[in-house]
């Protein structure tokens, strides 16, 4: 008789837990290899407060969210979501609704009133996602300069 999958949250705190989390990371972030992303993580939860979660079903990372506190003046102090993402194997199971409820718990538990965040313009599915499932309005455009000289 198959028993159930089993799900459970935990925070990731250590190199060794963002090391099993990239291979679900790097479908989100595929320009990053191991090594940028570790430090990327390293400096933002350091220098951030970045904050990392995953979904395991049966041990196995399936889905991952990495938020962080901010203050600007137009949210006030808020919960910057930078990163969700379940793995494309396991969608539609209601794990990116766990987790970003996750950090709206977090961000109530901890005096924050706001969460924000930003998506592709190319991730429809993700947009019916956030406004549909999870209730976001869609309130800016966000602009990207790169390679400033």
């Amino acid at each position: 008789m198959n028993q159930p999958n089993t799900t459970t949250v935990k925070e990731l705190c250590t190199e060794q837990d963002w090391v099993d989390a990239f291979p679900v990371m790097n479908q989100l972030r595929t320009h990053l290899d191991l090594e940028t992303y570790l430090q990327l993580i390293g400096e933002a939860k350091d220098k951030e407060n970045y904050r990392m979660f995953a979904l395991l079903e049966d041990e196995t990372i399936v889905a991952v969210t990495g938020f962080m506190p901010m203050i600007t003046l137009y949210n006030g102090k808020f919960i910057w979501v930078c990163d969700l993402v379940t793995d494309s194997n396991h969608r539609s199971k209601g794990y990116g609704e766990t987790l970003l409820n996750l950090v709206h718990h977090w961000a109530k538990d901890n005096g924050y009133d706001v969460v924000s965040l930003s998506s592709g313009l190319q991730r429809l599915d993700a947009h019916r996602f956030y406004e549909e499932k999870m209730g976001y309005r869609k309130v800016s455009y966000v602009f990207s300069k790169d390679n400033i000289q």
